[in-house]
Formats: C-alpha cells, sequence, structure tokens
C-alpha cells in the first residue's frame, strides 16, 4: 500500500449519492489521487468503504477517521478481514477517538482519558481472529503523545486541521519511519471575500471543539484568533486561490515532512461534490 503525493478527503464520498460517489471516485481513482479519505460520524461506515473500493482499481481508501466508541475491535476487525479479501491490501483503516462534546451528548462521561481508549482498541484489533495489521491503521493525532503511541502501535498519523508548521512538529515528534498524512482543506477562489463566506463558518464549527481549539493554541494561535476566526488562523488553515496555491501549501507540508496530503475542497453548498475542483487540482499536481 504506497501512501505518498496527494489524496482527497471527502464528506460527500462518504455520505453523498452513493451512484454519484462511485462515479466520483473512480474519476479520482483515473486522475491519479494516492487515496480518498471518509470521515465516520454515524451510519455504516465499512459499506461505504466496500462500494468505494468497488469503484477503484488503485486508488487506497482510508477512513480520516473510525471513530472508536462507534465500533467494537471485533466487529472493525472481521470487516477489516472481508474486505481485503475481496478487494486486496487498498483499505488504510484510520482510527481517532473523536471529541468529548460529541460523544457525551448521548452519554455523558463515555469519552475519557483517550489515549488509554486508543491503545485499549489497538490491543482488540490485535487480539481479533483475524488481526488488524499495524501496518495498515493509523491514528488520528495532533498532541505528542497520540503522535507517539501512532509511531509506535500503527502505520502512522492522520492529523487534521493543521499547518504545515504542525507538520513539522509532528515529523520531529514521529521521527523518520512512521507515515505523516495531514489533512489539508482549500477554497478554490480568488476572492476573499468568497472564501471567507465558505469557510468562516465551517471552521468555527471545529473551533468548538476542544481538541482542535487546543491543538491551535498549542501552535501559537490566541484566544482572539480562535474567537474571532482570524484573518491569521483562517489563513493558516484553510488554504484558498488557484489551484496553484493549493499545491503550494501541499508543498509546504511535504516540505516540513508529510508523506501524504489529503486534500478537502470547500463548496458554498456543502452537499456537492466538488468534481471540476478535484480536476484542476489533479491537474496542477501532475503539471
Amino acid at each position: 500500500m504506497e501512501l505518498n503525493g496527494v489524496g482527497v478527503w471527502s464528506s460527500q464520498l462518504r455520505y453523498g449519492d452513493p451512484s454519484e460517489s462511485a462515479d466520483a471516485a473512480a474519476e479520482l481513482d483515473e486522475l491519479g489521487f494516492a487515496a480518498l479519505w471518509i470521515p465516520d460520524v454515524g451510519g455504516p461506515v465499512f459499506d461505504a468503504v466496500g462500494r468505494l473500493l468497488a469503484a477503484t482499481e488503485r486508488t487506497v481508501i482510508a477512513t480520516g477517521i473510525l471513530n472508536l466508541w462507534m465500533h467494537s475491535p471485533d466487529d472493525v476487525a472481521e470487516s477489516y478481514a472481508a474486505l481485503t479479501a475481496e478487494h486486496g491490501d487498498r483499505f488504510l483503516l484510520g482510527i481517532g477517538v473523536s471529541h468529548a462534546p460529541l460523544i457525551d451528548a448521548g452519554n455523558p462521561g463515555r469519552y475519557r482519558k483517550p489515549l488509554a481508549a486508543t491503545a485499549s482498541f489497538l490491543d482488540g484489533l490485535d487480539a481479533a481472529e483475524r488481526p488488524v495489521p499495524a501496518a495498515s491503521r493509523v491514528l488520528a493525532a495532533l498532541g505528542p503523545k497520540m503522535l507517539a503511541l501512532s509511531a509506535s502501535r500503527t502505520r502512522g498519523a492522520h492529523p487534521y486541521l493543521v499547518t504545515p508548521e504542525h507538520t513539522a512538529s509532528a515529523r520531529a515528534t514521529l521521527g523518520k519511519g512512521p507515515l505523516l498524512l495531514p489533512e489539508q482543506t482549500v477554497i478554490l477562489t480568488e476572492s476573499a471575500d468568497e472564501a471567507r463566506s465558505i469557510g468562516t463558518d465551517w471552521l468555527r464549527a471545529y473551533l468548538a471543539l476542544p481538541n482542535y481549539a487546543n491543538n491551535l493554541l498549542r501552535s501559537g494561535f490566541s484566544e482572539d484568533d480562535l474567537e474571532h476566526v482570524s484573518t491569521r488562523l483562517f489563513d493558516a488553515i484553510i488554504a484558498w486561490g488557484d489551484e496553484e496555491a493549493v499545491m503550494r501549501r501541499v508543498d509546504e507540508h511535504r516540505a516540513a515532512g508529510a508523506d501524504h496530503v489529503c486534500v478537502q475542497v470547500l463548496l458554498a453548498d456543502p452537499q456537492a461534490f466538488p468534481r471540476d475542483q478535484w480536476r484542476r487540482i489533479a491537474a496542477a499536481h501532475r503539471g
């Protein structure tokens, strides 16, 4: 399983119309994207992974991330074994602990000791009848302890909502061997007003989650940056402009130590598939 170059992170591939999702995935495969990443915020995630694997021939399908509170290790290992038996070694299991406000909303107090919960989940995958190999799993990791766990127990880390500076810090923590696979949000517009219109509320929703807020504070942003979604913060997290601007940001992550960067395109309509934008990014990457 090769993970390099550029991938696509997309909620539409996960939760959009299944037939359009399969058609889009087949095109993304042809366009040469190395991996397609999908979220897991409820619903039958392995059905979606299976559809995307069936629609593609070369591209890795990755969960970004599988919410460990929503699954048992035995069920995950069984699904992983079935999917890889049918489609080969193209399924990367990204695992994460999500966020306390989301997990505790329906079950107060459930979200606790995230590092220990993650290690226990990995223990379960190792102990399953058909274990998920460490080389086929990565962790959502932002802070140094989770990054260290990803280096010791999985193939690497999948940080989300991060800057190239965080990528450099994460690489220093991981060392040379583990994979580093950050997500990068982008908006293809040369209008600052349009970029802010599309991205501000999207970003504000993530800033309400402590894991992301705390990581950005560790990264040198202020409470004021987060409260007001400052231009400094917005431009650091969301790469906007033409496709060359997007590729410059991808290259900054690569120069900082990323092995692979998965690009998430935002549109004014969050339900729409950004297929034209994906084509433009693929052309710029090839060029």
